[in-house]
């Protein structure tokens, strides 16, 4: 599948995930400061989980993000959070999109809804940031981002009860372990019976990490850059963000080198990332540590297999839904067939922790 087509790009909205247009052109009339309509709405053809809208009207260009209809899984598909999160972090100059209204009557388009600006740039769907000259600095950008964002105090910024924090890991192992188990229609995977056995074994405590906003999804293809510098311009997808572990997130970002570049995957696994002028793992690690204040990343092979693990179960999930019929994005089957190889990696990982 080649991400930058399957992603780049709007299409007609699907019959499944048509509204009422000139509801929404009322609401963001009354919440929308200077909008001016008439309204042109098309779909993104990203986002697995919450569809994905531009909005093109007189006064500008918006992006709408909505909870999907149809059967849900409880806790999912959270908008009001991305919202929440977005609105906070901005006003600390955080790069995210400006939020300029949240609706939670789904009476107006069918269900709850977000609007914000749509911010012009780049997005790159390939970890190896093809047609990129100064890939060293985009990396580096992207790692400053991450550590500014684990910079925050989540009650500076008023993201106290944004999420418990506290044994992070732990509950997330076992919020998504179960999430796995549940989603009976998805069916079950042998490789991922292991990795749930195995995490819950070998499960390392990480009382001592501080408590942060979280992203949950941190990846090249979740940011906005400037279209000629390496400059992140915003931060995307706020989906799973919580109150949580950095170590663990910062791990989940670092995916990216342990991934292969084949297939539904996008990484560098394999990659020759000197020749390409991309700072390896252990330097990318370090440049972290060093902004971040930290002598090192501990717990480094267990969070990557925890993130693979997680990564699987929301590809599990994302089959789940292809089965409901409720799948928002066209590539959805094709992303579900990632399943079996995405788990049958970490389980590798797994085998080759060093614990």
């Amino acid at each position: 599948m080649d991400r930058t087509d399957a992603n780049t790009g709007t299409r007609p909205v699907s019959d499944r995930l048509r509204f009422d247009q000139a509801r929404l052109a009322g609401w963001m009339a009354e919440h929308v400061d200077g909008f001016q309509g008439p309204l042109q709405v098309d779909q993104f053809k990203g986002g697995q989980s919450n569809p994905t809208y531009r909005l093109t009207a007189e006064s500008g260009r918006y992006v709408m993000r909505r909870k999907p209809p149809g059967k849900l899984l409880p806790g999912a598909h959270a908008v009001e959070r991305e919202y929440r999160v977005m609105d906070a972090l901005g006003r600390q100059g955080f790069p995210v999109p400006r939020v300029h209204g949240l609706c939670e009557d789904a009476d107006v388009i069918g269900t709850p809804f977000f609007v914000m600006d749509m911010v012009e740039g780049r997005i790159v769907w390939e970890a190896h940031f093809p047609d990129t000259d100064d890939r060293a600095a985009h990396f580096d950008a992207m790692n400053a981002t991450i550590a500014e964002l684990h910079g925050y105090d989540p009650a500076a910024i008023g993201l106290s009860d944004y999420g418990k924090g506290e044994d992070f890991v732990a509950r997330q192992v076992a919020r998504w372990s179960g999430q796995y188990e549940q989603d009976v229609e998805a069916g079950r995977l042998e490789t991922m019976d292991c990795l749930v056995e195995w995490l819950r074994a070998n499960a390392p405590d990480r009382s001592g990490e501080p408590v942060r906003v979280i992203h949950g999804d941190f990846r090249c293809d979740n940011m906005i850059f400037a279209p000629e510098r390496p400059e992140v311009r915003a931060v995307l997808d706020w989906e799973l963000s919580t109150l949580g572990d950095p170590g663990a997130d910062f791990a989940y970002h670092l995916l990216m080198y342990r991934m292969p570049s084949a297939g539904n995957f996008t990484g560098l696994l394999g990659r020759d990332t000197h020749a390409l002028g991309i700072p390896s793992e252990a330097d990318y690690v370090a440049a972290y540590c060093e902004r971040t204040g930290r002598e090192g990343l501990a717990d480094l092979d267990y969070l990557v297999v925890y993130n693979m693990f997680r990564l699987a179960a929301i590809v599990h999930g994302i089959k789940g839904r292809v089965v409901r019929g409720n799948a928002s994005s066209a590539h959805a089957v094709e992303t579900a067939k990632a399943l079996e190889p995405l788990a049958e990696l970490a389980w590798a990982n797994a085998q080759a922790a060093r614990l």
